[in-house]
């Protein structure tokens, strides 16, 4: 049995209305100067819960304007802000990309390293401010998890930071913080949470701990995606959404994803796809791709996805596949790289970026070389 390490939050607070508890808790912990790191799409989510820090006796610095995937200059500004305030908390309030940025700022805003030099696995040497997550979305997982994604404007790639400082001190997920989502977020940050689990399941480094998180994920997301995407103010949909998001989150530290995400990144770092988007999509030629070389975990995925066990094991997991077409085409998410407007001569360059991801490639059930990725990339078209 592989070696796993668990790193997650000291604190993990679930459950509706629980936003305003967890700002309480924070007042409790002594924490007199928060800087907020949001989008200005939630704030008026915001409001209530900075009142009630703010009746506590802190200072509340708010930080909108992560309101697109983050880039490196974007970090760069908040840090600075962050800088200028010195900081006893730094807090993610909103989607992966404002938590992402959130964490990289409580990770460097007493930190001598640039956020270049810690790009890549277990470079960040400390974390001395605390740091807190609230997601908004059911997508990410980045509240509890030690990574963090920005776009690096001149390789026109997404590249990730890998750390166990990165993990925040606490995370609050409050399912009522997701009911404004829009269907089209709704639906791809929900299909982006679901690729996390079937990732995590799927897997070189696959673990019977993480298993139950990555199964238990996809039943959740499976059964109440569509749901959610139909009626954003289904309370029951957006719990179990947040709840299969949040395990999903719990598969990124100990096991993380693999190929479908790999290939994803550049297709956000040069077209800004969107990426719940671009996992969507390439998700059914990915998994398509790998069956061979883990037919038997493909189909238990297709059982936790509501398919009939088929015999053989390689039925049942064709099923499976054409389920999540199916999913994702009831929530309205395109289906190929052509419908985003990629062009077909850019293929082999966004195989040329996927292959630089080695650090989720080599967690794919299937070696997957630039030939591949190519074919990949063309199928998808």
């Amino acid at each position: 049995m592989n070696i796993i390490n668990l790193l997650q939050p000291k604190r993990i607070v679930f459950g509706n209305g629980c936003a305003l508890e967890f700002a309480d808790y924070l007042v409790k912990e002594g924490l007199r100067r928060i800087l907020v790191v949001t989008s200005s799409f939630v704030l008026g989510s915001i409001r209530p819960f900075r009142r009630s820090l703010e009746a506590g006796g802190a200072a509340v610095t708010i930080y909108s304007d992560i309101n697109t995937e983050p880039t490196i200059r974007m970090f760069q500004e908040v840090l600075t802000v962050a800088k200028s305030m010195e900081p006893d908390a730094v807090i993610g309030f909103g989607g992966g990309s404002a938590m992402d940025v959130a964490k990289l700022v409580a990770a460097l805003v007493r930190n001598e390293q640039r956020v270049q030099d810690v790009f890549g696995i277990n470079l960040l040497a400390a974390r001395k401010t605390f740091l807190a997550c609230l997601p908004t979305t059911s997508g990410t997982g980045s509240e509890v998890s030690p990574n963090a994604i920005l776009l690096d404007e001149q390789d026109q790639l997404k590249k990730g930071v890998v750390s166990p400082h990165l993990v925040p001190d606490a995370a609050c997920v409050d399912p009522l913080l997701t009911l404004s989502v829009p269907p089209a977020v709704t639906a791809a940050t929900g299909l982006d949470a679901l690729v996390h689990c079937i990732e995590a399941y799927a897997n070189k480094f696959a673990h019977p701990v993480v298993d139950l998180y990555a199964l238990k994920g996809i039943r959740l997301i499976g059964a109440n995606l569509e749901r959610a995407v139909r009626d954003g103010k289904d309370v029951e949909a957006r719990a179990n959404m947040a709840l299969g998001s949040l395990f999903g989150g719990l598969c990124l530290g100990p096991v993380n994803t693999a190929a479908v995400h790999a290939l994803a990144y550049p297709l956000g770092g040069e077209f800004h796809v969107a990426h719940g988007v671009s996992t969507a999509v390439l998700l059914p030629h990915v998994i398509r791709f790998s069956l061979s070389a883990a037919v038997e975990r493909y189909a238990t995925i297709a059982v936790a996805l509501g398919i009939e066990q088929g015999t053989p094991p390689m039925e049942t997991a064709l099923k499976g596949v054409e389920r999540l077409v199916g999913l994702s085409r009831q929530c309205g998410v395109p289906q190929s790289l052509s419908e985003l407007g990629i062009p077909r001569d850019a293929i082999p360059r966004l195989a040329k970026g996927a292959m630089t991801v080695t650090r989720l490639l080599r967690n794919n059930p299937r070696e997957v070389t630039e030939g591949d990725a190519v074919d990949i990339y063309r199928t998808t078209y």
